[in-house]
């Protein structure tokens, strides 16, 4: 498959197209042993073989990236009143990208943009019951009989009670900090199980799901291509 050169390498997070360009152009780039001189050379990105200073690069059949989704935006691939998750990246990798799952309007944290279908149902499936771990404020004080609760499963006016989930007290008092893990992905699920006994999110973020685990480091807004371990740990 025919494809441009400084698409290619933007695509496997060498960089922007821009940053990709003055690689080229300063030696960086080999084609098959040969220095590249123009970033829209165009490549089979299935069996050139492409180095940037000295380091091959493997051809990757889906795009995988992490990305801190900010507050403020929607999981979406677009949308007319609402800035979306894909907005965060540059128009050289976002082609075919789309979010694995959703975060509310108002809620930040880790979120898997891809364009691998099979592994965006793996991890979505109810049947699989893939963890996600939240970081939630509330207001008001939660308590150790609460935690209880919410592993035995909590009523949130669904035909079913949601599965058992993990409660992680963090801090207490008026405004309390914890830690939630479930293995569902119901509609406003954490707020609803809060307000199932009686307290209001007021931040949420989710820190986890699955293998991954939110960056230090990684800013909401930020994102960065999953690394060889992250991909392994997916099966990809």
């Amino acid at each position: 498959m025919s494809v441009r050169l400084d698409k290619y390498l933007a695509g496997l997070g060498v960089g922007t197209r821009s940053e990709v360009k003055k690689k080229v152009r300063a030696g960086q780039v080999t084609v098959n042993g040969v220095s590249a001189v123009r970033p829209e050379m165009k490549i089979d990105e299935t069996a050139d073989e492409v180095c940037v200073n000295g380091e091959k690069l493997t051809y990757a059949r889906f795009a995988y990236y992490l990305l801190h989704k900010p507050a403020g935006c929607v999981c979406a691939v677009s949308d007319r009143v609402h800035r979306t998750v894909l907005d965060y990246l540059p128009d050289t990798v976002r082609g075919g990208l789309f979010p694995v799952g959703r975060l509310d309007l108002d809620t930040e944290g880790l979120l898997l943009l891809t364009d691998d279908g099979a592994l965006a149902h793996a991890l979505l499936s109810p049947a699989k019951h893939v963890k996600k771990t939240y970081y939630v404020k509330v207001d008001g004080e939660v308590t150790d009989e609460e935690a209880c609760l919410f592993r035995r499963g909590i009523d949130i006016g669904d035909d079913k009670p949601t599965l058992p989930a993990e409660l992680v007290i963090l801090s207490g008092g008026r405004a309390s900090e914890a830690e939630l893990t479930i293995s569902e992905g119901r509609y406003h699920q954490v707020k609803r199980m809060f307000a199932a006994v009686g307290k209001e999110v007021v931040y949420l973020k989710r820190i986890a799901m699955g293998p991954l685990v939110l960056p230090e480091d990684l800013k909401p807004g930020q994102y960065r291509p999953l690394t060889k371990e992250e991909r392994a740990a997916l099966g990809r």
